[in-house]
């Protein structure tokens, strides 16, 4: 979909009242969701498993039928690798569910208490966020991780995947739905918004009251749309323009291993590298391995003028200028370009004027550079030696993700289970009262 134009089809108060009618109907669970035993919801994560695996082969056909009409439509190539499920995908989605169910559930979870000179106990505790919207392109991958994270951190999640995923996430959702009823649990604990086009969206984004937090997670246009017309809070994630820069005292065989995974491994996710920063003094040895190495994983390469020169002697490599586009796009493709800068506070430059605070990396085996990087450089992730490819919350630890926030309020970098919950205090006393006289009425604007 194009968020930056209107869609074709005519608002109407049906859609406004389907919205309504289904976070409504979230709204009325959470008291249940909230007071969930972690057994009781370890063993519906369980029951949503089966249920997946049992429907697999409907749910292969459903994303047949997306795949075929993704191909017709022109799709490129990185989308329909994010669209397609195949039995390994599904048992990964199964993976996650376990993952999710084996970390302890931070419903209830005292994070920090404390006793006040007049005696008030006072503990923060972690709290289920609410109703949760999800909106996301293209992954149904993203149905299965956002409902599991949700419905272990006490939350209804309502999800509105891309109509090109639509007849996948509605066999998905099915299962879900299937698994919580055997579990005896509610169906409108995961939720499916299939109806309307961009004005669905719309409802969500401005259901004020009805909706606790709405993240995106796709395309830039897609965060962009969000975050500029929601009136609910919004946490925007993953639009990754990634960084990987070769410092002058970097080992080249780390560094060649880092870059071509950081590209390679898989182009068309948000982690994936988009620009190599190459110190001159290491810029002829680096790019001429490097040349080949891309060359023969098929990387198109945008390079600047000097990095042009170096490159043009690799036989094979596909080549051609970088423009000044180039450094700002993320392209989620096996493209990736390529700078040559004169040293680290150029290249943190670079990355301060072109990056989208995602991931950042640099490869040295000077520990000065490293922590000027490190400490300097503003983004969820920052690493030394390591592959930005490591930016994900089952490599973290956290089981699956619900997104990578790139922004500093409430959550960054890969969001897991206690990324979705908030907090509140709980206050005991034994009869305290506020010390000071009794106001019969305080003036107007007066601050307790």
């Amino acid at each position: 979909m194009d968020w930056g134009k209107d869609s074709a089809e005519k608002p109407g108060s049906d859609i406004a009242h389907y919205v309504r009618e289904q976070l409504l109907a979230a709204r009325q669970v959470l008291p249940r969701l909230g007071r969930l035993s972690s057994l009781r919801k370890d063993r519906a994560l369980a029951a949503m498993g089966d249920a997946i695996w049992r429907g697999r082969d409907e749910i292969l056909d459903a994303n047949g039928q997306d795949m075929a009409l993704a191909r017709q439509s022109g799709m490129d190539a990185a989308r329909l690798d994010r669209l397609r499920l195949d039995q390994g995908r599904i048992q990964a989605m199964l993976a996650g569910l376990e993952a999710v169910a084996a970390i302890e559930d931070p419903v209830g979870e005292q994070i920090e208490s404390f006793v006040r000179p007049n005696g008030l106990r006072i503990a923060k505790v972690r709290v289920p966020i609410g109703v949760v919207g999800m909106i996301y392109e293209s992954r149904p991958n993203v149905t299965v991780d956002a409902a599991a994270i949700g419905f272990k951190a006490g939350s209804a999640v309502v999800l509105r995947g891309g109509s090109e995923a639509l007849h996948s996430n509605r066999a998905l959702v099915a299962a879900l739905h299937r698994g919580l009823a055997a579990a005896g649990l509610p169906a409108e604990a995961v939720q499916l918004l299939d109806r309307g086009g961009r004005e669905t969206v719309g409802e969500l984004i401005t259901a004020r009251g009805l909706v606790d937090l709405v993240i995106p997670r796709g395309g830039a246009g897609l965060i962009q749309y969000v975050a500029e017309n929601a009136r609910v809070p919004v946490v925007e994630t993953g639009v990754g323009n990634c960084h990987v820069f070769v410092d002058a005292q970097a080992d080249l065989d780390k560094a060649e291993a880092i870059v071509l995974n950081a590209k390679c491994q898989r182009p068309s996710v948000c982690n994936a590298m988009e620009t190599l920063l190459v110190h001159r003094d290491v810029a002829q040895d680096l790019l001429r391995r490097l040349g080949t190495s891309l060359a023969a994983a098929g990387v198109e390469l945008r390079a600047c003028p000097e990095s042009l020169a170096l490159l043009a002697a690799v036989p094979g490599v596909a080549l051609q200028a970088a423009t000044e586009a180039d450094w700002a796009t993320e392209y989620l493709a096996p493209v990736l370009a390529v700078r040559v800068v004169a040293d680290l506070d150029a290249a943190m430059q670079h990355i301060a004027r072109y990056g989208t605070r995602h991931s950042e990396a640099i490869v040295t085996e000077n520990r000065h550079a490293a922590q000027r990087f490190l400490e300097q450089v503003d983004a969820a992730v920052v690493y030394h030696n390591a592959s930005t490819r490591f930016t994900d919350g089952y490599e973290f630890g956290f089981g699956v993700e619900i997104g990578i926030s790139t922004q500093v309020l409430h959550a960054r970098g890969p969001m897991g289970l206690r990324e979705l919950t908030s907090y509140k205090y709980i206050v005991e006393g034994d009869g305290q009262v506020r010390p000071g006289p009794l106001a019969v009425a305080a003036p107007a604007g007066m601050m307790p």
